[in-house]
């Protein structure tokens, strides 16, 4: 069929990649290469973000690695057997259904005929990518949160002695003159504000100084009463969320204003707009932010399934305990449901015995005024 027969080209088709006619030297290679470079120009006309497709593509490199063979050739065995492989190598429910679903997506992409591929794949190989997982060989979405169980909120104990290892840190090292004592002060008060404000890592890592703002409601915090969080998670398909956090812990507050107008200023690359330099001018990466806090998890030798993310489940549970509203602690933290605040929820015998005891007070109330 001619390319004038079939219509306007389709961006991200094969007759938009790859070149018709051309003999290549490993015609294999070149036609996977050129199938992932058009499955990242049907993402790219969905506004997908270039690390979504970046991390996606390497996926679908990895699936290809493992089974040694060409998207033309691959089987419900292959499936089976990568799964079964990441299974034993320990990999989360929810991690090993994520890889699935985006090999399966790249499939798919693949059998679409608006795309061509199999046409091409049937006139140089013979052969042509069929859909080769289905409901039989993937994980199923089994739950609400298909978190590890093991994932928990700081206790209000382990949260104190967490932030006063922190300053600890800080002191040493400035008491003995070390050039990381910076590092250490940038470390302490970006996990508090990841806890005091109820943050995502890399919300957290992408703040600029300008981000905080003023609430008229609560003047005493000037220009620190909340935060602009411009890089909230993002729905599949959609630019980061935004929001803005209001400050709820005073003692937060203060420990912000003095790093931004006293300790951050003696960085050489303070002129810069990130909210968190590191020693080389640049934004501090959710990675090194997550290494950070390991290693200081580990010197104090707490538990090791507590991670950055466990600070954020510690807020919703902690202003829970406070007795915050459910609907409050939602915006805050930026939950489109309140089941999904619900999840985060944590809360001591404490606590729920004094909700136990309010509710029952009311009801014998109830009772006595009915009498």
């Amino acid at each position: 069929m001619t390319d004038q027969m079939r219509g306007p080209m389709v961006p991200g088709s094969a007759r938009a990649v790859l070149a018709s006619g051309v003999e290549f030297l490993q015609p294999e290679e070149a036609v996977l290469k050129a199938m992932l470079a058009g499955w990242a120009a049907q993402q790219t006309s969905r506004c997908l973000s270039p690390v979504t497709m970046e991390k996606r593509g390497l996926t679908v490199q990895r699936f290809a690695a493992f089974t040694n063979d060409y998207p033309w050739r691959w089987s419900c065995a292959d499936v089976e057997e990568w799964s079964t492989s990441m299974v034993a190598a320990g990999l989360s429910h929810a991690t090993l259904r994520n890889y699935q679903q985006t090999v399966a997506l790249f499939v798919a992409y693949l059998c679409d005929l608006r795309y061509d591929w199999s046409d091409v794949c049937l006139e140089r190989f013979g052969t042509h990518p069929t859909q080769v997982f289905h409901e039989g060989n993937m994980a199923v979405h089994r739950s609400e949160t298909e978190g590890r169980p093991t994932n928990r909120p700081f206790s209000r104990e382990e949260a104190l002695a967490f932030f006063a290892f922190c300053d600890e840190r800080v002191a040493a090292a400035a008491h003995s003159g070390r050039k990381g004592w910076l590092a250490a002060y940038r470390d302490s008060v970006l996990f508090k504000v990841i806890y005091a404000w109820g943050l995502r890592r890399r919300e957290a890592a992408m703040l600029d100084v300008s981000d905080w703002i003023t609430n008229p409601a609560q003047p005493q915090y000037g220009r620190f009463g909340a935060v602009a969080v411009r890089y909230g998670k993002a729905s599949k398909g959609t630019p980061p969320k935004r929001r803005t956090v209001l400050t709820s812990m005073a003692w937060a507050a203060e420990a912000v204003a003095q790093w931004v107008n006293e300790i951050r200023p003696e960085y050489a690359a303070s002129n810069g707009p990130m909210l968190w330099p590191t020693e080389r001018g640049q934004r501090i990466t959710p990675s090194h932010l997550g290494a950070r806090f390991v290693a200081i998890r580990d010197a104090m030798g707490l538990a090791p399934e507590l991670r950055p993310h466990c600070l954020r489940h510690s807020y919703v549970t902690h202003s829970l305990e406070d007795g915050a509203d459910h609907l409050f602690i939602q915006q805050q933290v930026g939950h489109a449901w309140g089941s999904t605040t619900a999840i985060y929820t944590s809360v001591s015998s404490d606590y729920k015995n004094q909700a136990l005891e309010r509710a029952l007070r009311r009801a014998f109330e109830e009772e006595d005024t009915e009498r």
